[in-house]
């Protein structure tokens, strides 16, 4: 639905902090389905435990904080070149499930559960091949950039 190039008019983030590669699923004002494949050319493999390479979950949450910024983006029809930015400013109920390694498809999941005053609260999830990695209520602040 939304493949890389539709991804960065919607996010600032570049290499090697762009971690959605393609929205599959999109419902303005609803949901997201989106994805990042982890390969082990990715940088952070080479530090976080190289001997058996784990995609690190401060990174995980940021991929899912990304979906959900996408969700908000377009439910809105705003662009970060409209002068607008989504900050990740919250989590609650953060819980990992299972580790994601080189050769994983991370399914990329957010549904908006309300906005108050320019915080939107998202209900956010991960998986690989239906088995949840991890999930968790986060908030994101909209601001002028």
């Amino acid at each position: 639905m939304l493949d890389i190039a539709d991804i960065r008019k919607y996010l600032p983030h570049r290499y090697p902090f762009l971690l959605v590669d393609r929205v599959v699923e999109l419902n303005l004002g609803e949901s997201i389905v989106a994805y990042k494949n982890l390969s082990i050319n990715e940088p952070f493999f080479d530090g976080h435990f190289p001997d058996k390479p784990v995609f690190p979950g401060v990174l995980l949450v940021e991929a899912m904080a990304q979906a959900a910024g996408i969700l908000g983006f377009k439910s809105q029809e705003k662009t970060p070149a409209d002068g607008s930015i989504y900050y990740f400013v919250g989590a609650d109920n953060l819980r990992f499930k299972r580790p994601c390694v080189p050769g994983d498809r991370v399914m990329l999941r957010a549904k908006i559960l309300g906005d108050r005053r320019g915080i939107w609260k998202f209900e956010v999830s991960s998986d690989v091949d239906g088995e949840l990695a991890a999930s968790a209520t986060i908030l994101c602040a909209d601001r002028k950039a």
